[in-house]
């Protein structure tokens, strides 16, 4: 079966636009067998920019039988080869595309923890030593993340292909006009039905996300001042993490820390994941969705943060550019919508119902 030309233009793209390859790079393409024809494209397009593609494949199963089955000095070993693949790379693309998304819901939560905190250097060097490695984390369609936004799957190919394959310079400079707002900002202010959030911003330090890092963009981000969170949200969309939806969350702060947490549904792993290191409990990261097209959330983190009139908060790390401030092990985003609240900044009302006053 021949191969969707699309495939081969999102490669393009990521390969040309998003991560820039050149002539000698080492380039590291992390994904599943959900993801082959991407893949193939991916190689192809690297090959031909004159660089080396290394191939980081994972096969069903195989994740969920390691939890299962591994003993504790297995779980607890370093993986010094990724390690060492990573430090060695200059590009890096993950794709974001599974087999199946329950494979991890009755794995003991404290094996995935510890994992996870074995792993979070090399995972932090991906994200946050940029002057060393560039990388993009890339959509792709697959039947079980169309089977959990609840679309067909020829729909579900139109809908990402269409998110992707946009004048992202064009996005850009549309997205710079708000972000140039941002960057001269020092107090957000959230307020509406169900929120009412104060918060400082390492203004300076907020970045627009033009599908450069990840495909597709469509976002502003910037890291709230650690300490300075005061207040409350209630979250209108599921949180979803290793296979587990988290509906109905409500959290309040109090000095930047979660001092009170609920959930309508899987409460307990609400709080298993705010208790997975001393930072967990702090926001890392405030973004606001701007892609004009996304307009229906999907359960998949990489499109929902962008729908535009939402916003997210990011519990755990910070990234460095953002000004850094608090390290964990996780970064989970968890997503609002803002249609009936506004968005104030030192003051005066920049968005109200998802409509921007700039």
């Amino acid at each position: 079966m021949p191969t969707d030309l699309r495939t081969r233009a999102l490669a393009k793209l990521v390969v040309d636009y998003s991560l820039r390859v050149k002539k000698d790079e080492n380039v590291v393409i992390s994904g599943s067998t959900e993801a082959q024809d991407f893949i193939i494209a991916l190689y192809k397009e690297i090959i031909l920019k004159g660089a080396h593609p290394i191939l980081r494949i994972g096969l069903p199963n195989l994740t969920p039988f390691f939890y299962k089955h591994a003993k504790k000095h297995q779980i607890e070993k370093f993986p010094e080869h990724f390690d060492y693949i990573v430090k060695n790379a200059q590009k890096y693309v993950s794709i974001d595309a599974e087999f199946n998304l329950k494979e991890l819901t009755n794995v003991d939560s404290e094996k995935i923890t510890t994992r996870r905190k074995l792993v979070d250097p090399i995972l932090n060097y991906i994200s946050n030593e940029k002057d060393k490695i560039r990388r993009c984390l890339v959509a792709f369609p697959c039947m079980s993340y169309a089977q959990e936004a609840e679309m067909d799957f020829i729909d579900y190919e139109n809908f990402v292909y269409a998110v992707c394959l946009q004048d992202w310079k064009k996005l850009g400079k549309r997205m710079g006009k708000i972000l140039k707002r941002f960057k001269k900002g020092k107090e957000v202010h959230l307020k509406g039905e169900n929120v009412d959030l104060r918060f400082e911003i390492h203004g300076k330090k907020a970045i627009a996300d033009k599908g450069e890092e990840n495909m597709p963009g469509g976002e502003i981000f910037m890291a709230p001042v650690r300490e300075s969170l005061q207040g409350w949200i209630k979250f209108e969309y599921p949180a979803i993490r290793h296979g587990n939806e988290v509906k109905g969350i409500y959290l309040k702060f109090k000095d930047g820390k979660v001092i009170e947490a609920k959930a309508d549904k899987n409460e307990d792993f609400l709080k298993a994941m705010l208790a997975t290191d001393k930072n967990a409990s702090y926001v890392g990261e405030f973004g606001i969705g701007l892609n004009p097209a996304l307009n229906k959330f999907t359960k998949r983190g990489l499109f929902d943060e962008k729908i535009n009139g939402t916003i997210h908060l990011a519990l755990g790390r910070a990234y460095k550019e953002n000004g850094g401030g608090n390290d964990s092990a996780i970064h989970w985003d968890i997503i609002k919508d803002m249609k009936k609240a506004k968005i104030v900044l030192d003051g005066k009302i920049i968005q109200n119902k998802g409509k921007w006053k700039i």
